[in-house]
């Protein structure tokens, strides 16, 4: 009872075929040893994941907006000063930590949060960044120059904040 009808081929080293496998009775027939089948070999079924839109890359940060976060952060309290040291050069930490005593955009109501940067370029590798900070309805100015180093880095050379206008008697 072999050949192609069966669909089994005789021979002790023949490789099962899906006819043996599915009727082990059939290759014990055959002179063949009965397919071992375990249990825990059984097909899974792989979970189905949901078609995806290709991922786009996450936007970097430019060293303006990064570098007005971190001095808002250090101004307001919510950083500590020496967060800035590698990120600052020159008189620029000292400066920074003159003013972060004076605590210039701390305040007591809304958080200080930056509302607008803008940027002027002298040459290429500086920036002078200035940044309107809003805490509620007031708002405070806050300037810093930042130059690139030979490897690449943005660091921090200068850094001032504007304080409240002086009232002139032409004001009102």
């Amino acid at each position: 009872m072999s050949g192609p009808a069966t669909g089994i081929s005789p021979g002790p080293g023949t490789a099962l075929t899906p006819a043996r496998l599915a009727n082990p009775a059939t290759a014990r027939t055959a002179g063949a040893p009965a397919p071992v089948v375990h249990r825990a070999a059984r097909p899974v079924a792989a979970p189905l994941v949901p078609a995806q839109a290709p991922r786009r890359p996450v936007p970097q940060l430019r060293p303006t907006d990064h570098f007005a976060e971190l001095l808002l952060g250090v101004l307001s309290g919510r950083r500590p000063v020496h967060s800035m040291l590698r990120h600052t050069v020159g008189r620029a930490y000292d400066d920074l930590a003159h003013l972060a005593e004076r605590g210039p955009l701390r305040t007591r109501g809304a958080s200080p949060v930056v509302r607008d940067i803008g940027y002027f370029e002298p040459r290429p590798g500086a920036l002078e960044v200035f940044a309107r900070i809003g805490a509620g309805d007031r708002l405070r100015a806050l300037a810093f120059r930042l130059e690139q180093g030979r490897d690449l880095r943005w660091r921090c050379t200068a850094v001032e904040v504007g304080g409240p206008r002086r009232r002139r008697a032409d004001d009102d």
